[in-house]
């Protein structure tokens, strides 16, 4: 039997359903003829809500703790999420990042965030530098090449990718592989519904 690593590389974030890897594969291949690009996996993707890079496995306990605070403490229920439109990160001028939109349920996933925000930072995990934009990552550009074709494809195309309720969020664990990451959710929390 093989010891646990001493880390484990991690985040939290909302789960998507199955059925929506085929609308995101859809979004990706609008992206197919752009040079640099790197598309997700379809089928894992997700919303971060907080990332937090690197955990001691033995603060894990810690922040699963944090996690279950936080979302008692945004006091949100379960609701309806839409995934819609296109942006990118962090500029038109300069894309690194291709993403899907969330029109509704905006609200709710900045209140998690924000209760995540504070629980993880009062544990001493740094906390984040920019704005929280909720957004699922479909692509990754590695250079310039195929921007324009991003560029186009993101001002003109608004696609409606599908609704879904939220019912917990879900701390993930990263494993870096050289496919691409492996994500393995590692604690679970319901939104009250009560």
């Amino acid at each position: 039997m093989s010891s646990s690593p001493s880390s484990v590389r991690a985040f939290f974030a909302v789960e998507l359903p199955d059925d929506l890897a085929e609308p995101i594969a859809d979004v990706q291949s609008s992206l197919e003829g752009a040079a640099g690009i790197r598309p997700t996996d379809p089928t894992q993707a997700h919303l971060t809500l907080k990332f937090l890079g690197d955990v001691a496995a033995p603060d894990l306990d810690d922040v699963r703790t944090a996690g279950e605070r936080a979302v008692d403490r945004a006091g949100v229920a379960p609701f309806d999420c839409a995934l819609e439109g296109l942006g990118v990160f962090p500029s038109l001028e300069y894309v690194s990042v291709v993403w899907v939109g969330v029109d509704d349920g905006t609200a709710e996933l900045t209140r998690l965030h924000e209760a995540l925000e504070a629980e993880t930072t009062a544990l001493g995990f740094d906390p984040e530098d920019h704005a929280f934009t909720p957004h699922v990552t479909v692509a990754r550009m590695d250079d310039g090449r195929g921007k324009e074709l991003v560029r186009r494809v993101v001002s003109e195309e608004r696609p409606e990718l599908g609704r879904f309720t939220v019912e917990e969020v879900a701390l993930i664990e990263s494993t870096l592989t050289d496919e691409g990451p492996i994500y393995e959710p590692i604690g679970r929390f319901a939104l009250d519904d009560g």
